[in-house]
Order: C-alpha cells, then sequence, then structure tokens
C-alpha cells in the first residue's frame, strides 16, 4: 500500500499521508512519495491548489521509530538519508506553484509540525494536537523547527515551545501564527472544503503570483520586495488587459 495518496479532484490536488495504523509517521518512502506527489500535482496546471492530510484522524506524529532505529543501526549516512529526504518535502512547497494547505486535525507532532511550518497555508481543527515535542524524549529537531519556527513566531516562542514541548490546540497555534484558521469538529470538513473551494477559484495567475512575491520578499530587503510587487503588478494588468480593467470597474462599483 502506497504511504502517499495523490489525485487531482478537479482544481483541488488532494494529497493524504496514508499510514493510518502509525499515525501517518515518517519513513523514508513517506517522505519520498510525499516530494513526488506535491512535484506531480504542482505540474498539473488544471489544479489551483494542494491539500495535504493524514488519514485516519491524524495529520503526522512525526518520525517513525522504528524506522529511526533501523537506519541507526546501518550508519549516519543511512540516517541522514531519513532526514534529508524529509527536507526535501518540506522544501517542494515552496517549488510548487500554488498553494499548499495543510489541513490538520488529530496529532500533528515533531516532523508532522514541521511540515505544517513549511505550508503556505494551516487550517486546523480546534482539538488539534500540535506539537514539536522532541525534548520531551531527549531528541532534537531534525526536520526545520529550529530554522522555521523562530521565522514564523519570533525567538521567544519558538525557545519556549522548542524547549518545553508544550502542545498546542488549533486555536493556540492561530494566535500564534501557526495556523490561518481554526475549526469546530462538528464542521471542519465542511468548513475546510468551503475555503478550499474559493481558493481554487480564484485566478491562479493571481495566487500563484502571490505566493512567490511573498516568499521572494521574504528573502529580500523590505526596497527590493516593494520594488519587486510593482513591477508584478504593472506585469499583472498589462498581460490581463480588457480582464484586468473589467476588474477595477467591478471593484469600484462595490466601494
Amino acid at each position: 500500500m502506497s504511504a502517499v495518496q495523490a489525485v487531482a479532484d478537479g482544481p483541488i490536488g488532494r494529497i493524504t499521508l496514508n499510514r493510518p495504523d502509525k499515525m501517518n509517521s515518517i519513513t523514508v518512502g513517506l517522505a519520498a512519495e510525499l516530494t513526488e506527489a506535491l512535484r506531480l500535482l504542482g505540474r498539473d496546471e488544471a489544479v489551483n491548489v494542494i491539500v495535504v492530510r493524514g488519514a485516519g484522524g491524524n495529520f503526522c506524529a512525526g518520525g517513525d521509530f522504528d524506522e529511526v532505529e533501523r537506519l541507526r543501526a546501518q550508519g549516519p549516512e543511512a540516517l541522514e538519508g531519513l532526514f534529508t529526504t524529509f527536507r526535501a518535502a518540506c522544501d517542494s512547497v515552496a517549488g510548487v506553484a500554488v498553494p499548499v494547505v495543510a489541513v490538520v486535525e488529530g496529532a500533528a507532532a515533531a516532523g508532522g509540525f514541521e511540515f505544517l511550518q513549511a505550508a503556505d497555508i494551516v487550517l486546523v481543527s480546534d482539538t488539534a494536537r500540535i506539537a514539536d515535542n522532541h525534548v520531551r524524549f531527549g531528541m532534537i529537531p531534525g526536520g526545520g523547527s529550529t530554522a522555521r519556527l523562530p521565522r514564523l513566531v519570533g525567538r521567544q516562542q519558538a525557545m519556549g515551545l522548542l524547549l518545553s514541548g508544550d502542545r498546542l490546540s488549533g486555536r493556540d497555534a492561530v494566535a500564534l501564527g501557526l495556523a490561518y484558521r481554526s475549526f469546530p469538529p462538528e464542521t471542519f470538513d465542511a468548513d475546510v472544503e468551503a475555503f478550499l473551494g474559493a481558493l481554487a477559484g480564484r485566478s491562479r495567475r493571481s495566487t500563484t503570483t502571490i505566493k512567490r512575491l511573498v516568499d521572494n520578499g521574504l528573502r529580500a530587503t523590505l526596497d527590493q520586495a516593494l520594488t519587486n510587487e510593482t513591477d508584478a503588478v504593472v506585469r499583472h494588468i498589462i498581460g490581463d488587459g480588457a480582464d484586468a480593467a473589467a476588474a477595477f470597474e467591478s471593484r469600484e462599483a462595490r466601494a
């Protein structure tokens, strides 16, 4: 059975981490399949948004303990392969033109939490259980938490979360800026689908340009990011021609 399932559902690319009996824990195989699924759906011009979920009521509980032990016995090069393969999966999000949405319910711990940090948008259940709990087991992060988390929530919050291993609810994650919206479990699926449907219906050219500008802007100076935005909006309007003019007229009418 494949550890990752991927299907294009109209304009929505759906990726499912599919090891429910292991809480979708990460193996080399799962990480490699996740990278390929993101790249495959990302190349589909009909797909406007990609969603990543976990099977069986959990997102991902982190690295598979048996896999880690097996690779450790083989030596450092084998063990390093697990982390470099998972890093490639996380890094693939930035390489996909369309938005990648992580939909989180149940547990999102360790590596699951780290993939959440790499996603473009995160939607969570109010009752999700989110944590980088490596420190509770005498371990350290290996999927990006020490690098991404401070950039997302600041040094103080990142240090607190990483050194305590404290668990967050979905609402906590939204309050910290780790997730965009939290939904109650009773309406979670319907709320998620409504959000995805609206996002998938947006102009693909607009959403992909916005994603690129934000990602590049975070790595640039403010001045360069503003210049890039000016250049992009001019190209966007010129390229859209009459469609852009109509959009401005529609906006004026609604004002």
